[in-house]
Formats: C-alpha cells, structure tokens, sequence
C-alpha cells in the first residue's frame, strides 16, 4: 500500500490508523521551512526556549474544544482572555495607576483581525458619515487595505520620506478631512522597522476629534523590554494623548502559538461599536467582539500559558538576546559591499538593500536560500528600492556569527551569477500590460515558464526570476498576478 499522502483528498474510503495519518503529516511538514533554529527570518517567532512548544500544546489540546461563543458558558476562557488583555494593556501604558486606567480589550485570532476590528469600531461609531475614509501612511501593514476594502471605507495614503520611512505628520495631519474616522500608524512599521512619529499623528488626529490606530502587532510586545534596556523607544503607547486604540499580536514577540493578537481600546465606550450583536431571528441572540463567532480556547489557553511561564524576567532576557541579535546582523550588511541598511534598526527588524547594480538583491536572496537562511524580498515601491527583510527573534542570537560569513559567500555568488535579465518581452508584458486583460491561458503560460507549474509542482528552489518580474510590475499588476499564481498552487490534484 502506497503510504504517501496523495493531496487529492483528506477523506479516505475507510479511515485510517492514528500513526499512518500522523506520518502523512510529518511527510508534508518535511517539504516547509524550518520554524526554529533561528535561520528563517519571517513569518514564524522561535525563543529558543526549551519545553515552551511542549506546554503550549498542552494547554492548546487542554481548551481546543472551549468555544469563545458564550463566555458565560466557559468561564476559563473569558478568565484567560481577560488575563491577556490585562497584561497587554499594562506593558502598553493602560491599567490601573495610568493615565489610561479603563483599557478595556478583546483576544483575536491575529494582527489582521485587530485591524479589520479597530477599523469597524472606528466606522461603527459615526453612523451619521457615510463615506467613512481611513488615514495610513504608505507603510501602513497591507491589513489596513484589507480592512478598507472589506468594510467599504475609503483609504487616504500619506506617502513616507524616502530617507526617514516615515509619514511626515504634517502631511498626516493634511489628509484628516470631515469624513475621516480614523488616523493609524505603525510601531515599528513591519518593512523597515522603524517607529512613525505616533506623539504628532495622535496630537493631529485629537485636534481633528478621531480616533487614532497604533498598530503595534509586531513591536508592541517587545518594545517595551527594548526600552528597559536602554534603547531609546519613543513614546507609543497609551502614555500618549490621542491614542485610542493599540494592536499587539502575542504569537510574534510573545511567542504564543498562532493566532493570537490583542486590540486594546482607551476605554470602554470606544470598544462598543467594535461588538457585533443581532437578536432579530428565532435562535439565540448573537454577542461578538470579533470577527469570528465560534472560537477555539487553544490559542488563548497556549497564550495564557507562554506568558504564565515566560513571565516579565523571561521576555526581558529575550527581549536582549533579540537586541543583541539586530546589533550583530546589522553590522553584517555593513561589512558587505554593495549592501546598505535601509535604516538604522530601532526594534527588531534588519532590512537592507543593494547600492551595487551587478549585485542583485533576488538573486542574493536565492543564495542566501541555498545555503540554509530564509529571507523575506520586498518590492520596489514608489520610489523606495527593493530590500531584503529579516525578522529577527531571541532564536538567531546563537547564529548571528554564522550569519556574516554566509551573506558574503552569498553576495560573491550573486555577483558572480549576474543580474536577472528578464526577456524583453516579459519586461514590456510587465510594464504595459493590465489587469483585466490577464486570460488564464496567458497567466498559466507565464506560471509554468517561471515554473510555477500548479499546485504538484509546488514553488520553485529560486524565485529571483519571478521576483524581477513582480518588481517591473505596477502594484496593481503585481496583485493580479500574484493571486493567479497562488490560485494555481491551491489547487487538489487528483
């Protein structure tokens, strides 16, 4: 009997024994990236620390059948719920003793979630506008776009400053006009890590009388620690005037399991219109405070039992493996030619470019895949360069002094390869064709030329070829290409 998983179908004709699915599982995690041993810098948050995964799936399996529906029906949940929003709104400026003591807060199932949330609150509580818009600095996390978009709220760009990446607060302060119903910003912004001016944009957005959106999903857990260190943080959270609400996801700098992130309002009042609540039918009357009715207690039992076990002393000695870490890949990309920081790392991110032309930066990032570190490419964007991102934890601490000599191995080898020199046909494509006139036929030709030939052929080893496409591509093009592509890899195939 064929003992390989197949991918067709999770419903076999008869069912099958507990240890031949459990080995079908670790068949298919064997094709993913490696989520600890610090050398993949995105997407996943490793601390290193020894027995956390073991008692976050215990106390994950413990609440995986709790439903977060009715917390009246399972208090554990709401004790652990409120127990999570309590710690996040004391290490970001609210609780008792603050100048914010009402934080009030809800658990969601991660970062994008918060943002949809904040943004509904925020159009929730001015029924009377019609054209509810949202202010964001170009920097802003993709979720606010994604929020605008799902609930029909418009979306005023503020450009950042090429040098500084950051939203200058007067332009900020410019783009509120009377149907705005929200100002956010970024601490750190995710791309460059770098902290917006949050003191002038909440002050703008008060002036005005909207609320403002800090979202600290990525930085919001650890900042602070970053700041008890001694690096110099300024100020973000709930110690600002202005501020109303603040995001923090507590599966990154956490470390909890995925999904689990925290939205905190200044008070309860703004939390109200967050509550979606409908009686106007014959079954029970539906309360939720996100966006999900039916949740697993999993991820909120696995969180509450990180924090539990890591506690304040914990993540203030991750939070300096972590510093210590940025301090030495930073000075790696300094020691390489051609490559430059695309800022100077205020939190925990490390994001550099290319200075040199027969460096390219796709290709470096296909070599630095070959020899073990995954990295994150960024597009080009209005005018901003291509950059490399990494996401750096308390895992890479141990790797740092591996890290160096691989990116100069790494950045001789892509010199030596040469830049991607895309077809002139494929540049032009990229450069004049639309959206709407992608045909399927077009997108699938384009697919298995780049070798993304469908879902069992999987991503191709080097993506430097699909990345130089993408980066000729306006975003619009990017888009549509991208969700083709990806539409062919989630496919069955039978």
């Amino acid at each position: 009997m064929n003992e390989e998983p197949t991918g067709g179908s999770a419903l076999p004709q008869q069912g099958l024994p507990a240890e031949r699915v459990l080995d079908e599982i670790h068949l298919l995690r064997a094709q993913d990236r490696p989520t600890h041993g610090g050398q993949l810098f995105a997407y996943v948050y490793d601390p290193a620390v020894p027995g956390l995964d073991e008692l976050a799936a215990t106390a994950y399996a413990a609440s995986a059948h709790v439903n977060g529906l009715d917390p009246t029906a399972f208090p554990s949940l709401l004790a652990m719920e409120n127990a999570l929003v309590g710690a996040a709104a004391g290490l970001l400026g609210g609780g008792p003793g603050s100048t914010a003591p009402e934080v009030v807060g809800s658990v969601t199932s991660g970062g994008t979630e918060s943002l949809i949330l904040a943004v509904k609150a925020a159009r929730d509580a001015h029924p009377e506008i019609s054209t509810p818009r949202l202010v964001v600095p170009a920097s802003g996390h993709a979720a606010f776009a994604k929020a605008a978009h799902y609930l029909r709220v418009g979306l005023d760009v503020v450009p950042v400053d090429p040098g500084t990446l950051r939203p200058d607060p007067a332009a900020t302060a410019a783009a509120i006009g009377p149907e705005t119903v929200l100002v956010a910003c970024s601490a750190p912004s995710y791309a460059h890590g770098v902290i917006d001016p949050v003191g002038e944009i909440a002050a703008a957005a008060a002036s005005a009388g909207v609320r403002c959106h800090v979202d600290a999903c990525f930085g919001g857990w650890t900042l602070p620690y970053l700041r008890r260190l001694g690096v110099p943080v300024p100020p973000f959270d709930f110690t600002v005037p202005g501020v109303t609400s603040i995001s923090v996801d507590l599966h990154k700098y956490a470390y909890a399991p995925k999904g689990v992130s925290v939205l905190l309002h200044r008070d309860p009042a703004l939390r109200a219109p967050q509550y979606f609540a409908y009686a106007d039918w014959p079954g029970y009357t539906m309360i939720n405070p996100t966006i999900a009715s039916t949740r697993s207690g999993g991820p909120i039992a696995a969180a509450y039992a990180t924090l539990r076990h890591l506690g304040d002393d914990g993540y203030l000695r991750l939070a300096a493996a972590t510093r210590d870490a940025v301090a030495g890949l930073a000075e790696a990309v300094r020691g390489v030619p051609g490559l430059r920081l695309m800022a100077e790392p205020e939190s925990t991110v490390v994001c550099f470019t290319a200075t040199d032309p027969e460096l390219d930066l796709f290709v470096l990032v296909d070599e630095l895949t070959a020899r073990g570190w995954h990295t994150q490419p960024q597009l080009s964007y209005a005018g901003l360069p291509a950059s490399v991102h990494l996401t750096v934890t308390a895992a890479v601490a141990t790797r740092v002094g591996e890290f160096g000599p691989a990116l100069a191995e790494a950045a001789k080898a892509a010199r030596a390869a040469g830049p991607v020199v895309l077809p002139e046909e494929l540049r032009t494509l990229a450069g004049t064709l639309t959206p709407d006139a992608l045909t399927p036929e077009l997108v699938g030709g384009l697919a298995a030329g780049l070798g993304l030939g469908g879902a069992a052929a999987g991503s191709p080893d080097r993506m430097a070829v699909v990345n130089s496409l993408l980066d000729a591509a306006p975003p619009a093009l990017r888009e549509r290409l991208l969700v083709e592509f990806v539409g062919l890899l989630q496919r069955p195939h039978w």
